[in-house]
């Protein structure tokens, strides 16, 4: 049976604490890891790269950020989609003032000035928090998207002001524009969320990660113990505005090619990246990429199945599907507050016993 560790044993520190101790999910992973890079970019298609693939990594990435913030260091945030227009607006001032410019470190600069501006509002978690935080963060939310939007100089004076990616190429690849193929994209991105998954699940293992939990539990016990919450506190709120931005930039840049703030980066964005951590599961890297792929593909299955197969109005099935969400919150909330992620440890534990009693 599956996860049945007989025959299994460590012999030193390193491999008990393995990310996958179990040579099952070791196997498995790297199976689906070489699947995805090896067998999906022969498969892939114009449709399937751009509502399923890219939007799921691009909100993979923003979920990671926000459960890094929100999930492990217990820093409530509702300004994810204006960390994401940072991140965006950022990415196209560096691809029009730098037209030389590598691909890879401008999503990497773009990260970092959204970085900066988290640590910017991220300040006042260090005096409030919880609901006072949230709304904290919803005021720089509405006022990132005021900036973009009354700025000018955010969209080089555009008559429309929309922002449109220029060309760019990787290794001699189009990764923007028109001449960029799917596979390529799908790529480019796959490499960073690969990446970034893999230095967040070694993150939040580590020192820096234990000091967030810390502030999490019990800040006050923290501190006294020699957690300093003023570095603790700015570290996640970094880290998190890191991955936003770069999430930020890949959608602006490789998945829609153009966008405007309002439509782009509004409250409906943050609460939708929250909604993805809630029902993956908050202080989960797996939850993260689960909830992701939750709310990417309900819109897609929704679309198919009863707009395409049984000819429902279209905006029956978006109340469906608001109502679906909305109830799965509820009751994930209720029943199992930590997600899915939860949910797939739990069933892992019954499988290490069965088909003895738990």
């Amino acid at each position: 049976m599956f996860y049945r560790e007989a025959g299994e044993f460590k012999t030193s520190y390193k491999a008990d604490q393995a990310t996958f101790p179990i040579r099952f999910d070791r196997i498995f992973f790297w199976s689906v890891t070489a699947f995805a890079f090896l067998v999906v970019p022969f498969l892939i298609n114009d449709y399937w790269e751009k509502a399923v693939f890219i939007p799921f990594m691009v909100f993979a990435l923003a979920a990671l950020g926000l459960n890094i913030l929100t999930g492990y260091c217990g820093q409530v945030s509702l300004g994810t989609g204006g960390f994401m227009a940072v991140g965006a607006y950022a990415c196209y001032k560096l691809m029009t003032a730098f037209p030389d410019l590598n691909m890879v470190p401008i999503i990497f600069l773009s990260g970092a000035v959204t970085a900066a501006v988290g640590i910017l509002f991220g300040l006042p978690s260090l005096r409030i928090k919880g609901f006072y935080l949230a709304v904290a963060t919803l005021a720089a939310q509405f006022f990132l998207v005021w900036l973009f939007n009354k700025v000018p100089w955010f969209y080089n004076y555009s008559a429309t002001g929309q922002i449109t990616a220029p060309e760019r190429t990787v290794f001699g690849f189009a990764v923007t524009g028109a001449a960029a193929q799917p596979a390529t994209t799908y790529l480019f991105c796959l490499a960073f969320l690969f990446v970034f998954a893999w230095v967040a699940r070694n993150l939040v293992r580590g020192r820096i990660g234990r000091s967030w939990m810390a502030i999490r539990d019990m800040d006050i016990a923290a501190e006294i113990i020699g957690v300093n919450p003023l570095r603790t506190k700015l570290s996640a709120f970094a880290v998190s505005s890191f991955y936003i931005g770069m999430a930020g930039a890949l959608f602006f840049a490789l998945w829609q090619g153009a966008a405007e703030v309002t439509e782009a980066f509004g409250i409906n964005q943050s609460f939708m990246v929250l909604f993805m951590i809630i029902i993956g599961g908050l202080g989960s890297i797996f939850g993260s990429l689960v909830g992701a792929a939750f709310m990417v593909l309900l819109p897609v299955l929704f679309k198919n199945i009863f707009v395409g197969a049984f000819g429902w109005p279209t905006d029956l099935s978006q109340y469906l599907q608001l109502m679906l969400v909305g109830g799965l919150i509820i009751f994930f909330l209720i029943v199992e507050p930590h997600g899915i992620a939860a949910l797939w440890r739990t069933t892992k534990e019954k499988l290490r016993l069965w088909p003895f009693p738990h």
